[in-house]
């Protein structure tokens, strides 16, 4: 039952047909919590979320889902991850630093964290929200690095909305043609190895960075 459930979770955008036969309204709550956990904690940037969004607008273009319904639990999950993300961000705050489990990190890597959310904050927040794995930790450095929650607030609101928006309808006007239809696998495997490829060369550039020395060393 739970392994099953999990794999139903984990690959909801290779099996959303089928999810939406067996639990019907339910589908938009499966939808929020899904997006919820995908964006509001470190731990979980493996769930579906761009691929997701997108086969849900397909799947709302051939009359499976209502797509008023489909934003509305996109946004709200999103926003609400992200708030959620940023609290616990701002909870561990610089004692994330100070324990024993992250001394590897420096008081100017807090200092710097803090100092880039102050000026950069914003967009990066907004911009963060398309880029898979990098929304996931996003919110939660904001919260680390102390960004003032009213103006983390609006760039959250803003992204999510721009998202969500952005790319279920991609998915909706791209389930009306007729290839699409024919062959929606093969479009959420291109999705979805679109995906890995930007995740690993977000990974690759922060290994660079994290490499590159200080301008103090």
């Amino acid at each position: 039952m739970i392994p099953d459930l999990v794999n139903i979770i984990l690959n909801i955008d290779k099996n959303l047909p089928l999810v939406i036969q067996d639990y019907g309204l339910f589908t938009y709550l499966i939808f929020f919590v899904i997006i919820f956990f995908e964006t509001g904690f470190v731990i979980t940037p493996y769930l579906p979320g761009d691929s997701l969004l997108f086969v849900a607008g397909v799947c709302a273009a051939n009359g499976l889902l209502n797509i008023w319904w489909l934003l509305g639990a996109f946004i709200l999950g999103a926003i609400l991850g992200d708030t959620a993300n940023y609290w616990i961000g701002s909870y561990c705050g610089s004692n994330l630093f100070k324990t024993r489990l992250c001394r590897i990190f420096k008081d100017e890597h807090f200092d710097r964290t803090k100092h880039f959310f102050e000026g950069y904050g914003g967009k990066t927040i907004f911009l963060a929200r398309f880029i898979p794995m990098v929304r996931t930790f996003a919110p939660f450095l904001a919260g680390v690095g102390c960004m003032h929650y009213r103006r983390f607030l609006a760039y959250n609101i803003s992204g999510a909305i721009a998202w969500s928006v952005s790319i279920v309808l991609l998915g909706f006007y791209a389930g009306t043609i007729p290839v699409v239809k024919t062959n929606l696998n093969f479009l959420v495997y291109f999705v979805v190895l679109l995906t890995l490829g930007t995740v690993i060369f977000i990974i690759y550039k922060l290994i660079k960075t994290l490499r590159r020395p200080s301008v103090d060393e």
